[in-house]
C-alpha cells in the first residue's frame, strides 16, 4: 500500500478507532498523534501534536452516538489542522450522522443534513469519503467533493456462497425506501424479492401493512441500509415469519442500534444479523447472533487512491 514518504496524516477521533486503526494498518501507516477529550465544562478538546503542514490528511470519524459530542470532534479537528497548515484535509465519515433529516417531512422541521454540511465545510474540509448516505442526494448538500462509498458488496459477498442462484432464497425489501438497495443485492445473487409495504404514523414507529411477493417457505434475507431502535426490521422479520417464512436472516450497513433496539433484536425471529463496522459496537451489543464484517479494506483503498488522485470507479465497481 502507501510506502513513499510522511505526505499523507491519519488522524482519528474517539467515535470508532478500531476501524481508525484497521484501516491505518492497511495503509502501512500508524495513526496521527492527536489528543481528542474535554475540558471540564464538558467543551470538546482537541490537540494534533505532530506537525501537519502541507500534508494530505485524512480525519476517521463517524458520527455516531454521542452524535452530538462526535461532530464536534470532527469539526474541531478539521479547524485545528486547517489552522495548523495542513494541505488538503478529507473527512472519512464511515457513518454519516442526521442523515435521515434530508428534506422538510412537516411544515417548520430543519434540513438537518444540509446543516451539518455546511459546518463540515465552513470547518476546513477539502473532501469527504463516507458510506452509504441514507439518502444519496446528500452529496448535493455539499460544495466539495463527496464519494459516497458502497457497503452492498461486502454484505452480498458474504451470502453469496450459500444464496447464489437458489431458489431456497428470497431478498425481502423491509420497506418501499429500501426497493433499490434490495433489487441490486437479488440481482447480483441471483435470486428473488419480496417488499414489505409500511405504514410509518410517526418518527421509530412502524406498523406492516402488507407482504408483496410469496415467502411461505422460503429462507428470507432482509436487506437495509442501516438499523437504529430496529422497529422495521423486527416487525418485518415477524411478519415474514407469520407469512410462513423457513428462516430469516437480516443485513444493514451501520448498526445504529439505539433505544430498545438490543432486546428487540435479541427476541426477533431473526436467525441471523450481519453488520458492517462503520459504526463501533461495544460488547454489550454483540449479540450471538450479530456478526460484524469490516470495511477496513474498502475505505483504506478509496484514500489511497484519494491520495494518489486516482480515479474511484473500481472500488464502487
Amino acid at each position: 500500500m502507501i510506502t513513499h514518504g510522511n505526505e499523507i496524516k491519519l488522524f482519528a477521533g474517539n467515535s470508532n478507532r478500531p476501524l481508525a486503526e484497521a484501516i491505518a494498518k492497511k495503509l502501512n501507516t500508524a495513526l496521527g498523534d492527536v489528543e481528542v477529550g474535554k475540558f471540564s465544562d464538558g467543551e470538546t478538546s482537541v490537540h494534533i501534536a505532530e506537525t501537519v503542514r502541507g500534508r494530505d490528511l485524512f480525519i476517521i470519524q463517524s458520527t455516531s452516538s454521542p452524535v452530538n459530542d462526535n461532530l464536534m470532534e470532527l469539526l474541531i479537528m478539521i479547524d485545528a489542522a486547517k489552522r495548523a497548515s495542513a494541505g488538503r484535509i478529507t473527512a472519512v465519515m464511515p457513518y454519516f450522522g442526521y442523515a435521515r433529516q434530508d428534506r422538510k417531512a412537516r411544515s417548520r422541521d430543519p434540513i438537518t443534513a444540509k446543516l451539518v454540511a455546511d459546518l463540515i465545510t465552513t470547518a476546513g474540509a477539502d473532501r469527504v469519503l463516507t458510506m452509504d448516505l441514507h439518502a444519496a442526494q446528500i452529496q448535493g448538500f455539499f460544495t466539495i467533493p463527496v464519494d459516497n462509498l458502497l457497503g452492498g458488496p461486502t454484505l452480498y459477498n458474504y451470502f453469496a456462497d450459500k444464496i447464489h442462484g437458489s431458489e431456497e432464497y428470497i431478498v425481502v425489501s423491509p420497506d418501499v425506501g429500501s426497493v433499490n438497495r434490495a433489487r441490486k443485492v437479488a440481482e447480483r445473487l441471483n435470486c428473488q424479492m419480496a417488499i414489505i409495504d409500511k405504514r410509518r404514523p410517526k418518527a421509530n414507529v412502524m406498523e406492516v401493512m402488507n407482504i408483496i411477493g410469496s415467502v411461505e417457505g422460503k429462507k428470507c434475507l432482509m436487506v437495509d441500509d442501516m438499523i437504529d431502535t430496529a422497529g422495521t426490521i423486527v416487525q418485518g422479520a415477524q411478519a415474514l415469519a407469520d407469512k410462513g417464512a423457513k428462516e430469516i436472516y437480516a443485513c444493514c450497513t451501520h448498526a445504529v442500534f439505539s433505544g430498545p433496539a438490543m432486546e428487540r433484536l435479541e427476541k426477533s425471529p431473526i436467525k441471523e444479523l450481519v453488520v458492517l463496522d462503520t459504526i463501533h459496537l461495544p460488547p454489550e451489543k454483540m449479540l450471538p447472533k450479530i456478526k460484524v464484517l469490516t470495511v477496513a479494506d474498502m475505505f483504506a483503498a478509496a484514500i489511497e487512491n484519494v491520495y494518489l488522485d486516482k480515479p474511484m470507479s473500481k472500488i464502487y465497481d
